[in-house]
């Protein structure tokens, strides 16, 4: 892409930081003529010092945003905010620049990026990017003989050890390659199987070659890494998908997916990043043992066959409108065209009142030096683009002081408590204590046979009316509510290698409170006694069903499952009857639970059919158990759930 102007910024690097040291910002701001940076310093480091800034303000002349299908739920609601109050803030200095988007797998791009913007787009959609041919292969581990899980379900062998010893055989083979995993510690896992199995195949001399890539790394570890894989010191990566987008390698020849990654734009980015020379490349998707993976494994077409999906976010959140207006009146004061143009009255007014602002004539002033959750000094610091705490928690090896990376406050509950255990760059520690009022986690470094996993508790209210309802059949109801959210992290379990569980260790942890939007159904106990479900059978079908639905609800809504949620009651405090919840894992919403309303037949429709095409007798990880259950996937009644899911198909159907 050629950009022509006299000043430039470029929004939509993958990864927080600025891409130059905070010393050499001044020449950058006094002479260049082009800034490559990314949403987060956009609104952190320009828009937050705006007038240093105030010459490429004033020249502005395009504004190009890459890969803007990225920009979903909350960061696409925030990133959105961010580009309003950006091109609000460079009319005031009379400037008017175009923006131009790109993206290789936008279904709707016109409509995406008039969403991110809030003006009318004009697409252009021919594609003249080199690709060479692709050989894509669906790969779904088989079960481990005579294993079993602790609920007596089969297990098959993880997508992680799949993934690990294709990605060896594929460097053996001379193949460059990289290895898409799920999470942190996976990216840590894969990197070191990988290792070991080139050293089965007679390879010692590659496996130094390997190397793990994530989030949470230090940002001098993360730019030797990619300069080691695009140099070719390095054969092979396993990472997150903080190389999906904005780093091209151009080397790579194979691409190994462990896990389906959530949405199929983010499937055909990570199957893109190998044969952008125009070489052969080969993708391997592993399928996990989870709903969505087992449905795609099986249903092809759903993946290789259909358009990417349509991004789904609101940027009038109020939960997420409010920080981004009160940083725009710290900016500048608000104007009533202003305010229209956030669609913030409501939020204006919220704030108003709190005292956050203050009307004078017809503009809103951010109040100076007011004690409480917002002022001015800290108002860009307190918003937070990517949906978390906006607090990070630093973890420490306590024995010579190193920072070993962060994680987000909001997670730590569950990923760093007293005695979990965390793998960074191949070491393992083992948390020692996390304070939460330092936001620090302190851990020694050991070697142990284990791994933990978090349990917690979530109750959910209903608060005020739905804002729709709908009455399919007699003896349900589907609606669309605001809900509150209340976790616990309650304690861990210590599983051993083999998969056993060796104890349940307590915890004392605060609870945590979410507002957010649900997507909710409710059954009449006589319509689940028609089914041939007994009330002894309710809790199991329930909780089974909302397992799955909930692995389902990312083929229509451009969401991960990590980021929703669900609860399951056979009597619910608020309904008096059997309800199951759905929920948005962000304040607000982010639109997901919305579309599982707006399409809730279909919906149910791919998550009866995942259930009833999987192999299992009694229920396993790959229909009705999930990974992130809090109660430890119990209790479950799957074929209780295959008689309530057939007939929520039927009920809703017409």
């Amino acid at each position: 892409m050629q950009l022509v102007g006299t000043e430039h910024v470029r929004v939509g690097e993958h990864e927080a930081g600025l891409l130059a040291d905070a010393e050499a910002r001044p020449g950058i701001r006094e002479q260049t003529r082009f800034v490559f940076t990314n949403p987060d310093m956009l609104h952190a480091g320009i828009l937050a010092a705006h007038p240093r800034w105030a010459r490429l303000l004033r020249h502005l002349r395009f504004v190009v945003v890459d890969e803007c299908h990225t920009y979903r739920g909350v960061f696409g609601a925030n990133v959105s905010l961010v580009l309003r109050r950006l091109l609000r803030i460079a009319a005031a200095y009379g400037a008017h620049p175009t923006i131009v988007f790109a993206s290789a797998t936008a279904a709707d791009p016109a409509g995406q990026a008039s969403r991110l913007c809030g003006r009318p787009v004009a697409a252009v959609t021919e594609d003249g990017a080199p690709t060479g041919e692709r050989t894509i292969a669906l790969w779904e581990p088989g079960f481990i003989e005579g294993a079993e899980d602790e609920l007596g379900a089969p297990v098959r062998y993880p997508a992680t050890t799949e993934a690990a010893g294709i990605m060896a055989k594929l460097v053996d083979e001379g193949a460059r390659t990289l290895t898409f995993v799920r999470s942190r510690r996976a990216a840590e896992t894969v990197a070191m199987r990988t290792q070991e199995e080139l050293v089965l195949l007679g390879r010692p001399d590659f496996a130094p070659r390997i190397a793990s890539y994530r989030a949470g790394y230090l940002a001098e570890d993360r730019r030797r890494l990619e300069r080691a894989l695009d140099e070719g010191e390095l054969l092979g990566m396993a990472t997150t998908n903080a190389l999906e987008l904005g780093i091209d390698v151009g080397g790579l020849d194979a691409v190994v997916m462990a896990g389906f990654p959530g949405t199929v734009a983010s499937f055909r980015q990570q199957a893109g990043r190998a044969g952008r020379r125009g070489q052969h490349a080969m993708v391997v998707l592993v399928g996990r043992d989870d709903p969505m993976d087992t449905y795609l494994v099986h249903h092809p077409e759903a993946l290789l066959g259909r358009p990417v999906e349509s991004s789904v976010f609101n940027p009038a959140n109020p939960y997420i409108l409010r920080g981004h207006v009160y940083c725009a009146a710290v900016e500048r004061p608000l104007s009533p065209a202003d305010v229209e143009a956030f669609r913030a009255a409501e939020v204006v007014d919220e704030l108003t009142r709190a005292g956050y602002l203050r009307r004078r004539g017809d503009r809103y002033y951010a109040v100076p030096r007011l004690e409480g959750e917002l002022a001015p000094e800290t108002a860009h610091s307190s918003v937070s683009l990517r949906g978390g705490s906006g607090h990070e928690v630093a973890i420490v090896d306590v024995t010579d002081g190193r920072l070993l990376g962060t994680v987000d406050a909001a997670r730590a509950m569950s990923q760093v408590h007293d005695g979990a255990v965390y793998i960074h760059q191949g070491e393992h520690f083992v948390v020692q204590a996390l304070d939460l009022e330092e936001y620090v986690a302190l851990v020694v470094p050991e070697q142990p046979d284990y791994s933990t996993q978090a349990r917690s508790t979530t109750d959910i209210t209903i608060l005020g009316e739905p804002s729709a309802l709908v009455n399919p059949s007699p003896g349900l109801w589907v609606a669309n509510v605001d809900v509150e959210v209340t976790d616990r992290v309650t304690g861990y379990v210590v599983r051993l290698a083999d998969g056993t569980v060796s104890e349940h260790i307590p915890l004392d942890l605060p609870e945590q409170r979410l507002t957010t939007r649900a997507v909710a159904y409710t059954i009449d106990p006589l319509a689940l006694d028609a089914m041939g479900i007994t009330p002894g059978e309710v809790p199991g079908a329930l909780h089974a069903a909302e397992h799955a639905a909930i692995g389902l609800l990312p083929l229509l809504a451009t969401c991960d499952r990590w980021d929703i949620g669900g609860v399951s009651t056979a009597l619910h405090q608020d309904t008096m009857l059997p309800t199951v919840f759905v929920y948005d894992g962000h304040p607000g919403g982010a639109g997901f639970a919305d579309e599982g309303f707006a399409r809730f037949h279909e919906w149910i429709t791919a998550t009866y059919e995942a259930v009833r095409s999987c192999e299992c007798e009694d229920g396993c990880p790959s229909c009705v158990q999930s990974p992130k259950c809090g109660n430890g996937n119990q209790p479950l009644d799957k074929h209780a759930a295959l008689k309530l899911l057939g007939a929520l198909v039927t009920m809703t159907a017409g």
